[in-house]
């Protein structure tokens, strides 16, 4: 790019996954539609199921990821909106309450702030914080099922919410990592989040669809009905594990059994001829090794098998199963295998689809950004945008106080650090 671009035209996104870093630079054109005008990815050395494990090898990462994002997009790179996930992420529902003073007028913007501000106060298990509270339904004075209280009259205002959490310590090292790279955090956002604005449509969220994105050691997964999120929940393994037992399974490198499941994998072992063979190189001094394509096959279908299980239960357990119009959208790293979306549709039995993150996205400069593995990234970019608009209606408003209650747990950490400083 020749083309200087001020720091106020543009959002950042950083994508710390246990497999790859991305950096993403994006622009809103003249029709509200992102352009990525620039990005960067490095191999992600340091980050284990989400979590970062090593702190000095996760910066050099960030540092190589941003430093090409700068270069393509010929900007300088300070602020950056950054996705929280791993196994730490849990979600409860719980209901909260308040009894009005001033019954003669209208329910107001700022009773449902104090409604939510009050599940900010709920007493969590050491170690851990509320990262967002969103709420569901309310009821006032006994009527349930209402999307929008505001305008209502009423003494008794009550909600569903549905609140996540997270662990202090894995938000603090994202931070630490960011600010030791140089660079500030703008929003701490739940990847699943993130992902779900990149690949699904509001249509979608408002029939009822499950999000899942598949990463290398997570999958995330988001379940949307009416245009809210109503579940979200994290398996505590993804693409890796796959990986690995191509790896045990066929007696080859880790290196071989990555290049094995991405060439020549596919999720149904049927579908594979068992003639077909690949030969892989041996170590020195040894001949090459033969492995048999249907094998590879039958070792990816039946780790995916067990992870579309585990997906398929939080279906249930959020017992939204039937309500699942959309059906399922898997995106990530993992939903690039050959013959996912059937295997998918076999095992839950639900409308299944790839979800490639070009719903809102007008250019972009490689196709290879339109694949479903920077699906996370584009969406962290598409809500730095989101964030600067003005919300009036309740999705939106929801959507608004998702970030805020981010932005209030950044803060706190930011605040841990200046104290360290100080001593």
């Amino acid at each position: 790019m020749n083309q200087n671009h001020s720091p106020q035209d543009i959002v950042v996104g950083l994508d710390i996954g246990t497999t790859k870093i991305a950096c993403i630079v994006g622009q809103k054109n003249a029709h509200g539609k992102l352009e990525v005008i620039g990005y960067g990815r490095s191999e992600s050395i340091g980050v284990t199921r989400g979590v970062v494990a090593n702190i000095e090898q996760t910066v050099q990462s960030i540092r190589t990821a941003v430093e090409a994002a700068e270069k393509s997009a010929n900007v300088r790179i300070e602020v950056v909106n950054v996705g929280i996930a791993g196994q730490h992420i849990k979600s409860l529902q719980h209901r909260g309450q308040l009894i009005r003073t001033e019954t003669e007028e209208e329910i107001n913007r700022q009773d449902v702030q104090q409604l939510i501000e009050d599940m900010k106060k709920l007493k969590v298990l050491p170690g851990e914080e509320i990262l967002h509270v969103l709420p569901q339904e309310f009821t006032v004075d006994g009527e349930p099922g209402i999307k929008e209280p505001v305008g209502h009259t009423g003494v008794r205002l009550e909600a569903n919410f549905h609140i996540i959490t997270g662990q202090t310590s894995a938000a603090k090292n994202i931070y630490r990592c960011i600010k030791r790279a140089g660079l500030q955090v703008d929003q701490l956002i739940l990847e699943p989040i993130a992902s779900s604005s990149a690949v699904l449509s509001e249509e979608e969220k408002e029939a009822g669809v499950a999000l899942v994105d598949i990463g290398g050691g997570t999958t995330d997964i988001a379940i949307f009905q009416e245009g809210i999120i109503r579940h979200t929940a994290v398996i505590p393994f993804g693409g890796n594990a796959i990986t690995d037992d191509i790896k045990q399974g066929c007696g080859v490198l880790k290196k071989h059994a990555e290049a094995l499941k991405n060439k020549f994998g596919s999720a149904l072992e049927q579908e594979t001829d068992k003639n077909d063979i690949v030969v892989i190189p041996g170590l020195p001094g040894r001949a090459p090794k033969e492995v048999s394509r249907r094998n590879i096959a039958g070792i990816i279908q039946a780790r995916m098998s067990e992870i579309i299980e585990h997906v398929h239960y939080e279906i249930k357990n959020s017992g939204l199963e039937r309500e699942l119009i959309g059906g399922i959208v898997v995106t990530g790293g993992g939903s690039q295998l050959r013959h996912v979306r059937q295997l998918f549709e076999y095992v839950t039995t639900l409308d299944c689809r790839i979800g490639y993150p070009n719903t809102h996205l007008a250019q972009a400069p490689n196709r290879e950004l339109t694949a479903p593995t920077f699906a996370t990234g584009i969406g962290l970019v598409l809500l730095g945008f989101d964030d600067e608009r003005d919300y009036e209606d309740t999705r939106h408003e929801e959507a608004g106080e998702t970030r805020r209650g981010a932005k209030k747990f950044l803060q706190k950490i930011k605040d841990f650090f200046e104290e360290e400083a100080e001593e």
